[in-house]
């Protein structure tokens, strides 16, 4: 199984999944001529996708979603809220959306799919976790706090894909109103690097060998402070990051690192923005 996101931050999010002939994109966040330039400099054919799996409705992750599914014809899972709430502005979700239920588990192509609740100001907001070729990955964004379901998320992937979107004084002390400092910080909104590198201990506790930092805010956090708040939280329990553990940040725009999730739990991440073939 191979994964690589094509862009991470406030302003897009969009992850692409490879496993033999299975294509799937994690949100669609972003344009959909920059989704498909994304997928054939990987090597992928755009109209092999598979599917698009959706975390929630906002823009963020959603914004490439109409062209792509009129332009492709692929079908979109998500929960039922969700697709409640984007029928508007997706119409051709009448024909390709596929509901699904939190905390179930469904098989499509060569990967199976499952989605957790994650707690986030959104009409059924999910998370991921895919397992394909003996291998698994999970994402966990957009989410106010950890939670037991994050947590079984979590623990055991070979690669995270963790949330540190803000740091908690950056917010307090900035220019945001009132009432927005109060949804990044509330319990339905982001994870700040604290509670993400929690989260990246607890994966590593449990054998994870790779954390991609992501959704990083442009305004109230920057990838050095993201990474070296995880890197101390990791160094804390004895683990060096990128020694022990392999520790990145995705991009805001642009391709991150391939990572190549094999059996047994063998790793390997080409450099970002090298052109590569995901299968």
């Amino acid at each position: 199984m191979e994964v690589c996101t094509l862009a991470s931050g406030s302003s897009g999010n969009s992850l692409l999944i490879c496993c033999g002939s299975t294509y799937v994109l994690l949100d669609a966040g972003i344009s959909a001529r920059r989704i498909t330039s994304a997928l054939k400099a990987l090597g992928a054919d755009p109209t092999r996708l598979s599917a698009v799996l959706v975390t929630h409705e906002h823009t963020d992750h959603v914004s490439g979603l109409a062209t792509l599914t009129k332009q492709l014809g692929v079908p979109v899972y998500a929960t039922a809220p969700t697709l409640d709430r984007l029928e508007r502005k997706v119409p051709a979700l009448a024909r390709l959306g596929r509901a699904l239920e939190a905390g179930t588990g469904f098989q499509l192509g060569e990967l199976w799919v499952e989605s957790f609740s994650t707690p986030h100001d959104a009409a059924g907001s999910v998370g991921y976790a895919v397992t394909g070729g003996g291998a698994r990955m999970a994402l966990a964004t957009d989410l106010g706090h950890l939670t037991p379901q994050v947590w079984d998320a979590a623990r055991g992937a070979d690669l995270l894909v963790c949330e540190t979107n803000h740091d908690e004084d950056w917010v307090r002390s900035g220019p945001y109103p009132y009432y927005l400092k109060q949804r990044i910080l509330g319990d339905r909104g982001h994870l700040s690097n604290e509670a993400g590198a929690e989260l990246a201990a607890l994966a590593a506790e449990s054998g994870t060998r790779a954390v991609v930092l992501a959704h990083l805010s442009r305004e109230n956090n920057t990838p050095a402070r993201a990474w070296e708040t995880a890197a101390r939280r990791l160094r804390s329990m004895g683990c060096e990051p990128n020694l022990d553990l392999s520790l990145t940040v995705a991009p805001r725009s642009g391709l991150g690192p391939t990572y190549h999730l094999e059996s047994g739990r063998v790793l390997q991440a080409s450099p970002s923005g090298e052109e590569a073939a995901l299968c």
